[in-house]
């Protein structure tokens, strides 16, 4: 019996949960495998999230920025989709548990992603919802232009500067672009779209327990992107900690003293965490967690003890030969895939490749128009020229020729009108921020 075939004599199975940057590299990266390929995912779509923030603010819309995972895999033969939820992994069965009944597997690729973290404060997700899918940026697209329309009808001058005010939690590259963009649909978009309110006196804040924004990078581009916020309108208010938010603002702590900003509108951009299948992961395998709850893995990307299972993206805690740990980026979960896939395949051929070995091609975050920060390790890049570059890298990596035309004309179109065309309040916001809870 050959290694590409399983007890039965059918081809070898690869499982492969999660459609999203590692999920579905994976998946093409074993075209030309003799495996059978089977891609799980709860939705129908590959969402590009480095642009889901577009989606958020009215600049894109959500067919813009996901494609359907039939439709990037219709012409591999090899490779089919099943939309269902995943419940659970029986190792020793080898076998992924879903909602649609059990799948069997003699490889799986764990590519599941991440979600928000409120750091044990989970009633403030009512208040402050996070941006990590196409329903979370429905969800505040409606709440950011509801807060402009309520703030129109408004005739009480306190009143109307909370629905002005917006509050960003997490001076990150997600909370850095919101704010930036917000700033410029007060100020340029909605500019003469009302008549009793002035839309670019609203006020616009990022708060971090950081002492600077974009934490993350070099501290010449973090002050950059501080200093093209600041022309934007917005306020990064650093080294604080957020104790409370409700549907009235947000409270938190500097230097020992409570302060507190009256918003309508706050967003959570602070943090994320693990999957709960990683806990369910490490419970059946015996594989370690790291404090975010992420699963250790081999150098290969397995898991200790368990060859059959890969682990990569956002769940997958890959430490570096020098004991440092990846991040949760888009390129990591893509060069993790492509390496999954490649490995299935040469171990199907009898073969073995060398440890996992992530390439650092650089990291941009954009501060609205004109303005973005590039980091490509001893050269930093701010600027238009960090800008015109992030818009070419992220035509490049969205998936699908068409949406790739059309989020380039539409962005055209944008630069020169300043408009954005998906200012729909679509569905209306779940929880309106305004609204008193009765006891």
């Amino acid at each position: 019996m050959t290694q590409s075939q399983d007890n039965s004599g059918s081809r070898h199975r690869v499982v492969i949960l999660g459609g999203g940057f590692g999920g579905m590299e994976a998946a093409k990266a074993l075209r030309q495998a003799p495996a059978e390929v089977t891609l799980v995912d709860r939705r129908n779509y590959h969402l590009f999230q480095p642009l889901l923030y577009q989606v958020a603010t009215g600049g894109l819309s959500a067919a813009d920025i996901a494609i359907p995972l039939r439709q990037i895999l219709r012409r591999q033969a090899n490779a089919r989709v099943r939309m269902a939820q995943v419940a659970g992994i029986e190792p020793g069965k080898r076998l992924v548990v879903t909602d649609r009944g059990e799948i069997p597997y003699d490889t799986l690729v764990v590519a599941v992603g991440a979600s928000h973290s409120y750091f044990g404060n989970e009633s403030w997700e009512r208040f402050a919802p996070g941006l990590k899918d196409l329903e979370n940026a429905a969800e505040i697209r409606a709440r950011i232009l509801s807060a402009f329309e309520m703030a129109e009808q408004e005739t009480n001058p306190a009143a109307r500067r909370e629905w002005l005010s917006f509050v960003i939690i997490g001076a990150g590259p997600t909370g850095v672009e919101l704010a930036g963009t917000l700033g410029e649909i007060s100020r340029d978009t909605l500019r003469g779209d009302f008549r009793n309110i002035r839309t670019e006196e609203a006020s616009i804040f990022v708060l971090d327990l950081a002492s600077r924004v974009l934490p993350g990078f070099p501290g010449d581009l973090s002050s950059a992107a501080e200093h093209s916020l600041i022309r934007l309108g917005v306020r990064p208010v650093n080294g604080v900690r957020v104790v409370d938010v409700d549907h009235r603002g947000v409270t938190f702590e500097r230097q020992g003293r409570r302060e507190r900003i009256a918003a309508r509108t706050v967003i959570w951009a602070a943090g994320v965490q693990a999957n709960p299948l990683g806990k369910i992961l490490s419970e059946r395998t015996g594989a370690p967690l790291d404090r975010a709850g992420r699963l250790l893995v081999e150098p290969d990307c397995s898991l200790p003890g368990h060859p059959e299972i890969l682990v990569i993206g956002d769940l997958a805690c890959f430490r570096t030969a020098g004991g440092q740990a990846l991040p949760g980026l888009a390129p990591v979960a893509m060069q993790q895939g492509r390496y999954a896939g490649k490995l299935i395949a040469a171990r199907l051929r009898g073969q073995s490749l060398p440890p996992f070995r992530y390439k650092n091609k650089g990291t941009l975050a954009t501060i609205g128009r004109h303005h973005a920060v590039a980091d490509f390790g001893r050269l930093h890049v701010h600027g238009a020229p960090a800008w015109f570059l992030w818009l070419f890298v992220h035509l490049l990596y969205l998936v699908g020729f068409q949406n790739r035309v059309l989020v380039a004309i539409q962005w055209a179109f944008h630069y020169f009108s300043f408009s954005r065309r998906a200012r729909l309040i679509v569905p209306p916001p779940s929880a309106e921020p305004g609204v008193d809870e009765q006891a």
